[in-house]
C-alpha cells in the first residue's frame, strides 16, 4: 500500500512538474498581434513591394500569419485619417505597430506613449522628436531612418551635375507634413551657392500640381525637385509625366521613381529598412524594448540614372555621374 501511494506521489510530483514546461511551450506559440500604419493606398505597387519584403524576413525569424502572428493594417495618405487610424490601432491592444513615414509615427505616439513603435523611412528622427538620440533612442519608438534632412541639399547638387542649364528648382512638397518642410529648408540654404533661385510647389490635388507645374515651365531653366514624402509617393506618376511633357530636368527621392520614367534618384532602399524592420519586431516581441534599441540609418544610397529620358530632355549625362551610378537605366 505504501509503495502504491509513493507511486501516486512520486507520478503527481512529476506532473506537476511538467505543466510550467507545457505552459511556457503553450505560451511561445500564442498569436502576436502587431498593427501596421501605411502612408499609402493599399494598392500601390511599392507598398506591396515593401510589405512582402517585411513578410519574407518575418518568415525567416519563425513568424508565419494565421500561425503566431496577425498583422492588422491601414492605409491612407490623408493626415487626419492617419490619426484616427492609429488612435484605433492603439485601442486594439496590439504588441506593437510598425509605422511608415513621420506622421505615421508622430500619430501613434501622440495615441500612446507606451505602444512600442518601430518606424521606417523617417527623416532625422532626432530632429522631429521622435527620439532622444540615435543611439538610445529613450521613449516608445525606434526603427530605421532614411537619411538628416541636411543630406536633401544633395538632391539640388546632383540635379546641377546632371542638368548644369538649371537656375530655377521647384521643390514638390505638402506644407503640413514636417519632413517636407525641413527638407525644403535644406535645399534653400544650398541653393545660393549653387546659383538656383527655389520655390515651392505644394503636392495637393492632382489639377493643383498640373495648375501649378504648367505655371513653372513657362519661365526657362526650371527643374524639379521631389521631396521624401508620402504625398508626393501618392502622385508620383502624375509627377513624373508632368517633368516629362514640360521637358523638366527632376531628381527624384527614391529608385521607383526613375523606375517608372523619372531622370534621376538618390536615396536609400527603404525595402532593405523593411527588411531590418522585421529584425526589430521580432526582438521586441520577444522582450527587448524600443528605447534599448538603436535607430539604424542607410549604410549606403543608391544613385539610379535613366539614359532613356536623359536623352529625350536633351540631355548629356557625364561619364563621372555615370560612374558614381548604382543603376543605369537605358
Amino acid at each position: 500500500m505504501f509503495d502504491m501511494r509513493r507511486r501516486e506521489f512520486v507520478t503527481l510530483l512529476g506532473g506537476a512538474a511538467a505543466w510550467p514546461l507545457a505552459a511556457r511551450a503553450q505560451q511561445s506559440e500564442r498569436v502576436r498581434r502587431i498593427g501596421m500604419l501605411m502612408t499609402f493606398t493599399e494598392s500601390d505597387p511599392e507598398a506591396k513591394h515593401r510589405i512582402a519584403a517585411f513578410r519574407e524576413a518575418l518568415q525567416r525569424l519563425g513568424w508565419t500569419e494565421g500561425k503566431n502572428l496577425r498583422i492588422e493594417f491601414r492605409w491612407d495618405i490623408d493626415a487626419d485619417r492617419i490619426r484616427k487610424d492609429a488612435i484605433e490601432l492603439v485601442a486594439l491592444g496590439l504588441d506593437l505597430i510598425v509605422a511608415n513615414g513621420p506622421p505615421s509615427v508622430l500619430a501613434v505616439q501622440h495615441a500612446s506613449r507606451t505602444m512600442p513603435i518601430v518606424f521606417t523611412a523617417v527623416s532625422d528622427p532626432v530632429a522631429m522628436g521622435i527620439v532622444e538620440n540615435l543611439a538610445r533612442p529613450g521613449g516608445n519608438a525606434t526603427g530605421f531612418a532614411t537619411a538628416e534632412f541636411d543630406m536633401s541639399a544633395k538632391w539640388l547638387e546632383l540635379l546641377k551635375d546632371i542638368a548644369p542649364g538649371v537656375r530655377r528648382a521647384a521643390v514638390l512638397l505638402e506644407p503640413s507634413n514636417p519632413a517636407a518642410l525641413s527638407q525644403f529648408v535644406a535645399i534653400q540654404t544650398a541653393a545660393p551657392a549653387l546659383g538656383v533661385e527655389v520655390a515651392r510647389i505644394r503636392v495637393g490635388d492632382e489639377s493643383e500640381i498640373e495648375r501649378a507645374v504648367i505655371a513653372f515651365a513657362r519661365s526657362p531653366n526650371g527643374g524639379l525637385i521631389v521631396t521624401r514624402t508620402a504625398e508626393a509617393i501618392a502622385v508620383r506618376a502624375l509627377i513624373i509625366n508632368l517633368a516629362a511633357q514640360h521637358r523638366l530636368p527632376s531628381i527624384y527621392p527614391l529608385r521607383f521613381f526613375v523606375e517608372a520614367g523619372g531622370l534621376v534618384s538618390y536615396g536609400p532602399d527603404i525595402a532593405q529598412q523593411y527588411r531590418e524592420a522585421a529584425s526589430y519586431v521580432d526582438r521586441i516581441l520577444k522582450g527587448e524594448k524600443p528605447a534599448d534599441l538603436p535607430v539604424q540609418a542607410p549604410t549606403k544610397y543608391e544613385l539610379v540614372i535613366n539614359i532613356k529620358t536623359a536623352k529625350a530632355l536633351g540631355l548629356t549625362v557625364p561619364d563621372t555621374l555615370l560612374a558614381r551610378a548604382d543603376e543605369v537605366i537605358e
